[in-house]
Parts: C-alpha cells; structure tokens; sequence
C-alpha cells in the first residue's frame, strides 16, 4: 500500500532535511519524479495463520524429526570397515588388559588405561543398542511424502545409506 501526499515542489532546504537528520524516513520515503509525488510505503498488516496452515507445519515437523531419527540411527549402525567386535572378543580384550597392567610401565598403564576406558564404552553401547525396528516402522510410515514434499529422489535416499528394502516398503521407488 502506498499513501500520496502531493508536494507543489520539493525545495532543496526540505530534500536536505530528509538526508541528513531523518535517516529512518529517507529509507522509508520514494520520490516520484513523475508526478512529484512522495511515496510513503506502509506495511500490510499481518493476518493469522489459520489452523489448516498451522497443522500442516505441526504435520511436516513431526515427519522431519521422524525422518531425522530413522537417519541418524542408520548412521550410527552402519558398518565399520575391518572386523566386527563382539561382546566376548572385547570382554577377552579386558580380561588381558587387567593381566598385564601390573607389570607395565608408567606410560604403558596410562595406553592400557585409555583402551580399557574406551572398550569398557563400546562395550555398554554394544549392549544398549537401539533398536532400529521401530524407527524403520515410523520412517516408512512417512518418507514417500516427506521425499515428495521436499523433492528428494530414490537415489539420494539410497546415498545416505537408506536400505533399498525398506524404499520399497515405504513406497519409493526409483
């Protein structure tokens, strides 16, 4: 919206007032040459969001943060490159840690130290393990609108380490 206010001219002395000391109006103020009016843009005012727009958004963030859960436990399950470790290998790896601590070194404790804090970790994640199932369960519920929405294809899925079976269970294909 743009409100007039007709000037007969604009004098030099009124230009320079607006330059120089209200530097808020110059930016909100246009000069028409054209019809030597002033311009004076005002802001349409805000109306509500109505509550169909307000559950789409609820909608699209609960299919995000769904998505975002099923992705990030892929990640952390994907495979590591080498042998897998197992349970009994790291507990086997521990119980040596403990036979040879007492004999070591000062710094060769402080290595064998480190290695059994860090296996003592793994071995708790090992152990608490979250289970992908139900995750993959929400995920198919809701990747085939999710991907369409945002424009994301079946290849870019399978990128990010999306198994091919559980595309096809969500209905994505290629």
């Amino acid at each position: 919206m743009y409100r007039f206010a007709r000037l007969a001219c604009i004098s030099n002395k009124y230009s320079y007032f607006l330059r120089k000391r209200h530097k808020v109006l110059r930016t909100k103020v246009h000069y028409s040459l054209i019809n030597s009016h002033i311009l004076i843009s005002m802001a349409a005012p805000k109306t509500p969001m109505t509550k169909s727009h307000k559950a789409a958004l609820a909608v699209g963030r609960a299919e995000s943060r769904t998505v975002r859960d099923y992705l990030e436990a892929v990640r952390r399950n994907k495979p590591k490159r080498g042998r897998k470790r197992t349970p009994d290998s790291i507990k086997k790896r521990l119980a040596v840690i403990e036979n040879q601590f007492d004999d070591s070194d000062a710094i060769t404790q402080l290595k064998l130290s480190q290695e059994r804090l860090d296996l003592a970790m793994e071995l708790a994640e090992m152990t608490t393990a979250q289970q992908i199932g139900p995750l993959e369960k929400a995920f198919v519920k809701v990747a085939r609108s999710y991907g369409e929405r945002n424009g994301i294809t079946y290849t870019a899925w399978r990128e990010i380490g999306v198994d091919p079976a559980v595309l096809k269970k969500a209905g994505i294909t290629r």
